[in-house]
């Protein structure tokens, strides 16, 4: 394989690097309030943008039937919102004998109790080629369940999910109706698109991250806690593949990547307003929010890195449960 046709197949792992160094140079320019106004164009444009994409590339038939998938949904929600806080308050009371600074430790905790994001577990599910229709319905439910129960409020959340992820959805699903034919004979890089959105969601979210000062903290701490994040999204990631890959699962390996990513991801637009809700008025609600401010990049990292690997378990489990199914040819005696 030639370098030319090498860097064209990781031009996404490759977009990653750039975005990232590009963000660590000029910090200013994606942060909000910046130039490039990431509060509208990334929150708004951007997201909406990738539902619309989502209703012109998915069949209808799809996303009823992944409104039906009643079992994957119980599996996400349930780990997300269940077993994910309680496993990590589990973790905390062996931390909490380190000298690991109390504060970050219980910002961990909080982390734990955050639904999935909107955009980017459905970005990635779609990257790989997995049930994109699951992981909107997980990821918007998921924030509408925690934000209906929580302090944040209530008009406010459902009216940014109504706008951004179901207007653009059933607009894309109106407009497929019409360019059906010419979708299916053309078939438009809808993936590369996803992508190509994703790298500006990575460029604003490292700007921000690069230009925080609650995340000066000394290189220590902040090592650690670096290393923690990354190693409980590895294991959940893990965790989460293995459950929903054994056998009588009832899982498809499409299934499998929306659960992976939805199960795992934490929303940080709904978490940040959750803290300062919470913990209004406390000194240390710097520190309890750097791990979430660390977790939502990291997230999105870890995630676009795995996404060539998992793409391609994904293809070749697919390959192999359909030579299992077709029927054998008859021996000729």
């Amino acid at each position: 394989m030639g370098l030319l046709e090498r860097l064209r197949k990781e031009w996404f792992i490759l977009g990653i690097v750039l975005v990232i160094a590009v963000a660590r140079l000029e910090p200013a320019v994606g942060v909000k309030g910046g130039p490039l106004k990431p509060e509208i164009t990334i929150t708004y444009i951007a997201v909406s943008a990738i539902f619309f994409n989502s209703g012109l590339s998915l069949k209808t038939e799809e996303l009823t039937s992944a409104l039906m998938h009643v079992k994957l949904h119980l599996f996400v929600q349930i780990f997300t919102l269940v077993f994910f806080p309680t496993a990590i308050w589990l973790f905390l009371q062996l931390l909490s004998i380190t000298p690991i600074n109390e504060w970050l430790l219980k910002g961990l905790q909080t982390v734990g109790c955050m639904p999935p994001p909107v955009s980017s577990a459905v970005i990635l599910t779609k990257a790989v080629g997995g049930n994109e229709a699951a992981a909107i319905f997980n990821s918007a439910f998921g924030s509408f369940l925690l934000g209906s129960s929580s302090s944040v409020p209530f008009t406010s959340i459902f009216s940014q999910l109504f706008m951004t992820v179901v207007v653009p959805l059933i607009i894309g699903q109106i407009v497929r109706r019409y360019i059906k034919d010419w979708l299916e004979r053309k078939k438009p890089p809808f993936g590369a698109i996803s992508s190509c959105v994703l790298l500006m969601i990575i460029y604003t979210t490292f700007c921000d991250t690069f230009a925080n000062p609650n995340i000066d903290l000394d290189k220590f701490s902040l090592i650690i806690i670096v290393f923690i994040i990354f190693s409980i999204q590895m294991s959940f990631m893990f965790l989460t593949f293995l459950f929903s890959t054994r056998n009588n699962s009832g899982f498809t390996p499409a299934d499998t990547v929306a659960i992976v990513f939805c199960s795992t991801h934490k929303s940080l637009t709904l978490g940040i307003p959750m803290l300062k809700i919470v913990f209004a008025g406390y000194e240390h609600l710097s520190l309890i929010s750097v791990p979430l401010l660390i977790y939502h990049p990291a997230q999105i990292l870890l995630g676009s890195l795995l996404v060539p690997t998992i793409k391609s378990w994904m293809v070749s489990r697919q390959k192999a449960l359909k030579l299992t199914r077709q029927p054998k040819a008859p021996v000729k005696v």
